[in-house]
């Protein structure tokens, strides 16, 4: 028989080393106003939709709203026009029919133009791995907020590296390789959440490490879910448009 190597074995050891290292390092009070902004670095232009690659599952070609649903698993109440789809005030978050767990995901979205509003009420969205952990969608166009909060940030928990953002009205990307939590059979954390975000082609965030799901105003502890969950978009009462989502399946 076959003997595991030492990497296999003790990579779960390590993560969870890593997730503790990280915390540690995390000194801020969640969305603490004095925390640093990121530099801002121009991303160039936008381009055209980044077409899918063969072995992808297709969740928004422009054309219906087939693959998602409302919270309750109803049909999803955006709007879609002109191949995209704007979240619709009051109709509530939308989710993938299925579940997903380690992916690749690609998402094109764009902030309403003119814009309006300022600071977390300023063409705000979010895209939820596992219905859970977030990458913020926000105008931070000239435009600051705190910055576990502003645009790319992993909600409460990490700023990105940089500020990416395209003017409103622009459409813009993240792609973001997520590997999910990994719990035993008593709900004990073996590896920690982590996430590689690209905002706009340039890096944001290189595995980062997540503390548990992200929320506002607070950083709670892990709790044992599903290894399949799905993907949500969040209604913040802003008609942001997103366009071509697809994804990789990493299991």
């Amino acid at each position: 028989m076959r003997r595991p190597s030492l990497l296999a074995v003790a990579a779960p050891v390590i993560l969870v080393l890593a997730a503790a290292f990280a915390a540690s390092q995390d000194t801020w009070p969640v969305h603490d106003p004095n925390r640093p902004q990121p530099r801002i670095v121009a991303p160039g232009p936008a381009g055209p939709p980044v077409p899918a690659p063969a072995d992808a599952v297709v969740l928004f070609d422009g054309k219906d709203l087939g693959q998602w649903t409302d919270a309750k698993g109803q049909p999803a109440r955006w709007k879609v026009e002109n191949v995209h789809m704007e979240v619709v005030a009051k109709a509530g978050g939308i989710r993938t029919v299925r579940g997903f767990g380690d992916c690749q995901l690609h998402v094109e979205w764009m902030a309403p133009e003119p814009a309006k509003g300022k600071d977390q009420d300023r063409g705000n969205s979010g895209v939820f791995l596992m219905d859970t952990y977030e990458v913020q969608i926000l105008d931070c166009y000239g435009s600051a907020t705190y910055a576990d909060g502003m645009t790319a940030a992993l909600y409460g928990q990490h700023p990105p590296l940089v500020n990416a953002c395209r003017p409103p009205g622009e459409w813009q990307t993240y792609d973001i390789v997520f590997r999910r939590p990994r719990f035993d059979a008593d709900g004990k954390v073996l590896a920690p959440a982590r996430m590689t975000v690209l905002h706009n082609g340039l890096l944001v965030h290189e595995c980062a490490v997540l503390t548990g799901p992200t929320a506002h105003k607070a950083r709670p502890p892990y709790k044992m879910h599903p290894d399949r969950l799905p993907i949500s978009l969040q209604d913040h009462g802003h008609p942001v448009r997103f366009r071509n989502i697809w994804l990789r399946e990493l299991e």
